[in-house]
C-alpha cells in the first residue's frame, strides 16, 4: 500500500512511483463491461459529435449537441461520457451526458461557459473550467448543480489541468497569459501563479509518473516545460515541434506523446507542419518524432485501451488521426468541421479526472 497521504475519500494510491499503474493496459474497471469501444469526436464548428468503431476504422454515428463542443469527458464514476459544449461568446453553454454503453446522448444541463471539465480526486465535484470568465466552478458531479465557484483573476485562458499524486492541489494552464495556477483543493483558494521563461500560449499539463514534475505543453514555445510540482517552479524545457498542444501517457507509463499541432496560430491552416514526438519520461528527451504524411494538425485525443493506437483530432483538417504506437504509421478518417478534444473509451483506470480521459 502506498504511503502517500491522500486526500480523504480519495483512492489510495497503489504504486506512488508510477501513478499511472493503473491505467497499464487490461486494467479495465469491471464497471466498463459492456461499454461499446468507440471514439467519441467533438466537432467544434459543425456542433455535433462523430463516433468512430476503432475495431473497422469507419464512422459509425452521429449527433447533434449544444454550441461548440469542445472535449468529450469521462466522468469520475466511469459510468457517463460528458460533451462539453462551452458556446463561445454567448450564454447558452451546456453539457450533454452520452451514456457508454449504448452510445447514445441525453438531454444536455445548461452550464456556464464549459470549456472543459475535470473532476476533484474524491470524486465529489465536477470542475467546470470556465475559460472567458476565469473561473472554476465546483458541481455536483451528477446533477452539475453549483457547489461553489474559485475564481482565478490573473489566469486569462484557464483551460488544461493535472492533478497532485495526493490529490491536494491542481496545476492549471493560464492560455493567454503564458503561465501557470496553483489550485490548493482542500483549503479551496489559489496558492500562487507563475509565468513561464518563454511561454506564449500554454495547453496541455500532465504529471509525471512518480507525481514530482509537471509537463506543460507550449503551442507558441513549440516544446514542454519541465515545473516541479512542490516547488512550482519551472525546471527544464524540452524542444519537440511547431505547435505543440497535448500530451498523452503510454499505458506502461514510461513516455508521453506529445502533439505537435503544426501552427502556432489559434486558428491555423489545413496541412501544417504536424507531428507527434515521443518523449521519455525518465530521460525528458525526444525519442522519435512521428510527422503527419502530407501535413496536419494532430490536436487532442488519447490512447487506446491496450496502448497501441493513439488517437488524436486533425484540428484544421477536419479527420481524426490513429497513430501506430509501435512504428508511427497513421491512418485519417474523415469527421466533422473542426474536431477538437476527442475520447477513447474504456480506457484503463480505477477513476477519471476528466478532460479526454486522465485515468488513475
Amino acid at each position: 500500500m502506498s504511503t502517500v497521504a491522500t486526500v480523504p475519500g480519495m483512492p489510495p494510491v497503489i504504486d506512488p512511483s508510477n501513478l499511472y499503474s493503473e491505467a497499464t493496459a487490461g486494467k479495465l474497471n469491471v464497471i466498463v463491461t459492456g461499454d461499446l469501444p468507440r471514439v467519441y469526436v467533438p466537432n467544434l464548428q459543425s456542433n455535433d459529435v462523430y463516433v468512430i468503431d476503432p475495431m473497422t476504422m469507419k464512422v459509425v454515428d452521429r449527433f447533434r449537441v449544444g454550441v461548440n463542443p469542445q472535449h468529450v469527458v469521462p466522468s469520475w464514476d466511469l459510468r457517463t461520457l460528458w460533451v462539453a459544449n462551452n458556446a463561445e461568446n454567448r450564454t447558452d453553454g451546456s453539457l450533454t451526458p452520452v451514456d457508454p454503453k449504448t452510445g447514445k446522448p441525453g438531454r444536455a444541463i445548461p452550464v456556464d461557459d464549459p470549456y472543459n471539465m475535470y473532476f476533484s480526486p474524491d470524486g465529489k465535484s465536477a470542475i467546470v473550467v470556465a475559460e472567458a470568465l476565469k473561473r472554476l466552478d465546483f458541481r455536483d458531479p451528477q446533477t452539475m448543480q453549483l457547489q461553489y465557484s474559485l475564481p482565478t483573476p490573473q489566469c486569462g485562458g484557464i483551460n488544461h489541468a493535472d492533478f497532485s499524486i495526493d490529490g491536494r492541489y491542481a496545476i492549471f494552464t493560464c492560455e493567454f497569459q503564458g503561465g501557470l495556477v496553483k489550485i490548493d483543493l482542500v483549503e479551496r483558494k489559489v496558492l500562487g501563479y507563475i509565468r513561464l521563461s518563454k511561454g506564449g500560449m500554454p495547453q496541455d499539463i500532465r504529471i509525471s509518473p512518480d507525481g514530482k514534475l509537471f509537463y506543460v505543453a507550449d503551442m507558441m514555445a513549440d516544446g514542454v516545460f519541465v515545473v516541479d510540482g512542490a516547488a512550482f517552479k519551472e525546471i527544464d524545457f524540452i524542444n519537440t515541434g511547431k505547435g505543440t498542444h497535448g500530451l498523452y501517457p503510454s499505458r506502461d507509463g514510461r513516455k508521453l506523446y506529445v502533439t505537435n499541432r503544426g501552427s502556432n496560430k489559434i486558428h491555423g491552416p489545413p496541412r501544417g507542419k504536424g507531428s507527434v514526438s515521443v518523449v521519455d519520461f525518465a530521460t525528458h528527451k525526444v525519442d522519435v518524432t512521428w510527422p503527419v504524411p502530407g501535413g496536419g494538425s494532430p490536436d487532442m485525443g488519447n490512447v487506446s485501451a491496450d496502448g497501441k493506437v493513439l488517437w488524436l483530432s486533425g484540428r484544421y483538417d477536419d479527420v481524426v488521426y490513429a497513430f501506430d504506437t509501435t512504428s508511427g504509421e497513421v491512418t485519417k478518417i474523415k469527421v466533422g468541421k473542426e474536431p477538437h478534444g476527442l475520447a477513447v473509451w474504456p480506457q484503463p483506470g480505477r477513476y477519471s479526472l476528466g478532460h479526454t480521459g486522465n485515468m488513475r
